[in-house]
């Protein structure tokens, strides 16, 4: 797995990989997002910004996520150093297969290089089972925000001192 910094041609790419997500989480129920809550727009600015990295195969992006180093929506304005991701996305062409937490583990290794101390995501209160999942990757839940309608759970891991 090599992920790629996304550029501008992916912008639609990625978010019909989210927009697939969507659909196939309200049709199971999974409260995690809602139908139509990330537009192409946003994306596209996120990816001009840098933000996004994919993954390709054969039939294209397999997988994606967004790597910010600050993120004062969710976590405030903490200033402790930290890498933040979000839109961890897998095609479920792909589930199953550990390329969701391969790309966790890839974005550990930048916020190693770049001297972070947190490996830091998030996920809505009421999808327990991502709370499982990012729990089994070493995550730990270190606090709540309050979002329009809906709350979030903060987790981190620590990183080791270089």
């Amino acid at each position: 797995m090599t992920p790629e910094q996304a550029v501008a041609a992916d912008a639609a790419a990625i978010h019909a990989l989210r927009r697939s997500l969507e659909d196939w989480m309200a049709a199971r129920g999974i409260d995690q997002w809602p139908v139509g809550s990330m537009p192409l727009e946003r994306v596209a600015a996120q990816v001009a910004d840098g933000q996004w990295w994919v993954v390709r195969d054969d039939e294209g992006v397999v997988a994606s996520a967004r790597v910010v180093t600050s993120d004062p929506e969710y976590w405030g304005d903490d200033d402790a150093p930290a890498l933040y991701v979000h839109g961890l996305m897998v095609d479920r062409r792909a589930s199953g297969s550990g390329l969701g937490r391969a790309l966790v583990e890839w974005a550990d290794a930048r916020a190693r290089e770049a001297g972070a101390s947190w490996l830091r995501l998030d996920h809505r209160s009421s999808n327990q089972h991502l709370d499982d999942v990012y729990r089994s990757w070493g995550f730990e839940p270190v606090g709540v925000t309050d979002r329009p309608g809906f709350e979030v759970v903060l987790m981190q891991r620590p990183l080791p001192a270089r």
